[in-house]
């Protein structure tokens, strides 16, 4: 555009627009501000985690630890930070793992963080591509990454950034993609309204395969509909057409060979007369009212671990399941009082997988049909097997309770207490379900007045 029409442009603008500009101008001023106070802000957070990290590891080192043993006790720094914040203790030991991989590792990319020259982007960027750097080219590769990444936004450099890095390693192709191959793994995302995201990360030449595949399923699934379709119209006779595009037949397909399909290598096959792994179905914990059940309304049910679904999945769930757990809760306080069982193959599991529905970690949400049941005082020490004495811990929390300073108290009524090895206090109480039958008079009732301050 001339730079007279700018000029023109400037000249037409009213006194209120200019008004409008200024306040915009320190607007983003005050907004500039706050994002150099956010990445402050951050860096800081990984200073401390990174502190937090060091100490872990070197009481390891300093108690002999090695392996496990020494993840238990970063699990066990993990865990504290993690009930403090009311965030997930997984996230927060790879929050861990992070810091001390830019603090530690990468000091020279963190300071041109603090300098404004780079964003937290641009830092997970550089990171990770210089992890296949050698340990003596690794300075020289933070002070030619930090010159290439800080020329524009993180998208727009990260080719030139992996290019970079070629030249600073000494690994081939073939060898970084071994490396690379152990991050496969699948991933479940709830999207809302019924619906989540299952993420499958592997090798590019098996899901590129898995997705001609189910490609050339759908088109087949598609041509034979209409096959169907045409021979019916040809014979007089009425035929409900398959409108489903590609992508819902792609995914309607894959969910046919997830729940039902077989995998090529079974290493279950043959042994000890056990069944094969395709012949493992899937498991999930519901969670329906009997109206909702019986049609009498259409509120939705729980998927737990998952989210609400709608009531029409719900019931076509309840009419293929084989077994039903009746469970009873207190009308004032939504927790779970007892399970009327139907064939119960282990009484008390159901019951407590029932009243506690997910792990007892405080923010673990673990389904408890995937945990296990744990004796909150050990049956070696005298401890009862008994709902008083029982909860789901999931496999790493059940881990970190063993192997770490962290105790566990059971207070009565299912409400448990966790005390962390710096000695601060969470209580657990029972999760309230999502979906419960409310007796009118009980809605009516007036909240309860709020205990005395202390």
């Amino acid at each position: 555009m001339p730079h007279g029409k700018i000029e023109n442009m400037g000249a037409n603008r009213s006194s209120s627009d200019e008004e409008s500009w200024a306040r915009i101008r320190a607007e983003l001023d005050g907004a500039v501000d706050v994002l150099r106070a956010r990445d402050a802000a951050e860096i800081a957070h990984l200073r401390k985690l990174a502190v937090l990290g060091r100490e872990a590891l070197s009481m390891s080192r300093r108690n002999g630890l090695l392996g496990r043993e020494t993840d238990m006790q970063l699990r066990a720094v993990a865990a504290e930070f993690a009930a403090i914040a009311r965030c997930g203790d997984r996230r927060v030991q790879n929050e861990i793992g992070r810091a001390l991989e830019i603090v530690d590792g990468n000091p020279l990319v963190l300071a041109a963080w603090e300098e404004g020259r780079l964003t937290a982007k641009h830092v997970d960027d550089v990171v990770k591509l210089g992890r296949n750097i050698p340990e003596e080219n690794h300075e020289e590769w933070q002070e030619a990454a930090i010159a290439v990444a800080e020329r524009d936004v993180p998208a727009r450099v990260h080719g030139a950034l992996e290019s970079l890095a070629q030249h600073f390693t000494a690994r081939t192709f073939a060898e970084r993609h071994k490396a690379a191959v152990a991050d496969r793994g699948v991933y479940l995302r709830d999207l809302g309204d019924g619906m989540s995201e299952l993420t499958l990360r592997g090798a590019t030449t098996l899901l590129l395969a898995i997705d001609d595949r189910l490609n050339q399923m759908a088109v087949s699934t598609i041509d034979a509909s209409k096959e169907a379709a045409a021979e019916a119209r040809a014979a007089g006779e009425e035929h409900d057409p398959d409108t489903r595009t590609r992508q819902q037949v792609k995914a309607d397909t894959l969910c046919d060979l997830g729940l039902a399909g077989g995998p090529a290598v079974d290493p279950a096959h043959g042994v000890d007369g056990k069944t094969t792994l395709g012949a493992i179905r899937a498991r999930v914990q519901l969670v329906v009212t009997a109206d909702t059940l019986s049609g009498k309304d259409d509120r939705a049910a729980e998927l737990v671990g998952a989210g609400l679904i709608d009531a029409d999945t719900a019931r076509t769930l309840a009419g293929d399941a084989t077994l039903w757990d009746r469970v009873y809760l207190d009308a004032t306080t939504k927790t779970v009082t007892r399970v009327d069982q139907y064939r119960p193959p282990a009484a008390l599991r159901r019951m407590l997988q029932a009243r506690d529905r997910h792990c007892r970690w405080p923010g673990c949400h673990l389904p408890a049909i995937r945990c296990e049941l744990d004796h909150s005082i050990d049956h070696a020490l005298g401890g009862p097997t008994c709902a008083s004495n029982l909860c789901n811990l999931c496999q790493r929390h059940h881990s970190m309770k063993q192997f770490t300073d962290w105790l566990v108290l059971q207070l009565g009524a299912g409400i448990i207490q966790w005390t962390s090895p710096t000695g601060r206090v969470y209580r657990e109480d029972l999760p309230v379900p999502s979906v419960c039958f409310t007796p009118a008079f009980v809605a009516e009732r007036p909240p309860p007045e709020p205990p005395p301050p202390f």
